[in-house]
């Protein structure tokens, strides 16, 4: 990582530095792994690298389907070139099947299916620890407008319908995910468009015929086995092949 370059912003997985030209950045994932609300840490090495991977794939199969996001193409293990957008401050969170903060909130047990797929937003902010906010708070505080969140809870659902085909075909469920979304400009208008990352960081993943957990809960609750399961899901997607081992001596 060269330290001549500027950096943007850093947050708790990655890090943004400028691009090599106007309206880009570089995005680089970080083995740094935290948890609620960072008074949980450790680093886990490997964890960006497969993070990058997973991503990418994601976003480039997003696309084909005509879900434009941030990415442009991945520069190395840890990189990836980027659309630079304003980001809006919220998180999207899509539930398919209740657990953490929803099974908490309604005394519901986890793994329990939904009666349909739920939208949440949450405000972007680490000092508040990401508050759940409605439509209401959204339009009154200005952070998106209503055609905005319209626009983001369409892209939600079919990103979701697209990412529970994708993991269900190689046995793996799709509980919720989080997604982030900008605004590119053009003159005076404007798009939403998707952004941040699509990885086992941001999304609940259970084996399908074990419900063993396949993301970041195995650190929030001491699981163990982070890394293993991470490139388990990027081995059942296909990736493992086109990347370099990352866990010495591969999966036992």
């Amino acid at each position: 990582m060269s330290t001549r370059r500027k950096k943007i912003y850093e947050g708790k997985g990655k890090i943004l530095f400028e691009g090599p030209e106007p309206g880009t950045l570089i995005q680089y994932f970080k083995d740094d792994t935290t948890a609620f609300n960072s008074e949980k840490k450790a680093v886990l090495e490997g964890k960006g690298v497969i993070n990058n991977r997973i991503s990418e794939y994601f976003m480039i199969r997003l696309n084909t389907i005509g879900i434009q996001n941030h990415f442009i193409r991945r520069l190395n293990l840890r990189e990836q070139l980027i659309r630079e957008l304003e980001i809006i401050p919220l998180q999207v969170v899509v539930r398919n099947a209740a657990a953490g903060s929803l099974s908490n909130r309604f005394g519901l047990p986890e793994g329990q299916a939904l009666p349909r797929s739920i939208i949440e937003f949450y405000l972007k902010d680490d000092k508040l620890s990401n508050p759940m906010v409605t439509e209401e708070h959204i339009t009154a505080f200005n952070w998106a407008t209503t055609q905005e969140i319209d626009d983001m809870m369409a892209l939600s659902l079919r990103v979701n319908d697209f990412l529970s085909g994708a993991f269900g075909a190689v046995g793996i469920n799709l509980i919720d995910f989080k997604l982030e979304f900008g605004r590119l400009w053009e003159n005076d208008f404007s798009r939403v468009m998707l952004a941040d990352e699509i990885s086992p960081d941001s999304c609940r993943l259970w084996d399908s015929q074990t419900l063993e957990k396949m993301d970041k809960d195995r650190f929030r609750r001491d699981l163990g086995d982070v890394i293993e399961n991470y490139t388990e899901v990027a081995r059942r997607l296909g990736i493992m092949k086109e990347m370099p081992t990352v866990i010495q001596g591969g999966l036992h």
